[in-house]
């Protein structure tokens, strides 16, 4: 459902497909990590490849690199399947590690959240 505000609820998110810029659906969002001191999102949670599910791969992706498309009902990154297989990967135990958030801040080419006021 598209709505005149730019606000959605977080469950609304979790699912939506990734297109890379050609329109292809490369991958799905599973979950948001938050900043919890600023309230900023912070990271899209994806997961691709596979096969119903089975196989697929996680990475972490910069909430700044995606952009909503009303079009398409899904987020377009500038990012090939491929290129998200050399992506920095993380273990998901979610300690604070500024070493991996600037690595993948620096192979998505974004500035870092926290680093944008």
């Amino acid at each position: 459902m598209i709505s005149d505000t730019p606000l959605i609820a977080s469950d609304d998110i979790e699912g939506t497909k990734v297109l890379n810029l050609q329109g292809d659906t490369i991958a799905h969002i599973d979950h948001l990590m938050i900043d919890r001191n600023t309230g900023l999102a912070g990271y899209a949670v994806i997961h691709f490849g596979g096969f119903l599910s089975m196989g697929e791969e996680t990475r972490t992706i910069p909430w700044r690199k995606l952009s909503y498309d009303d079009k398409k009902y899904g987020y377009v990154i500038d990012i090939t399947k491929e290129q998200l297989n050399g992506a920095p990967e993380r273990k998901f135990d979610w300690h604070r590690d500024r070493d991996w958030e600037k690595r993948t801040h620096e192979f998505y080419a974004v500035k870092p959240y926290w680093d944008i006021f």
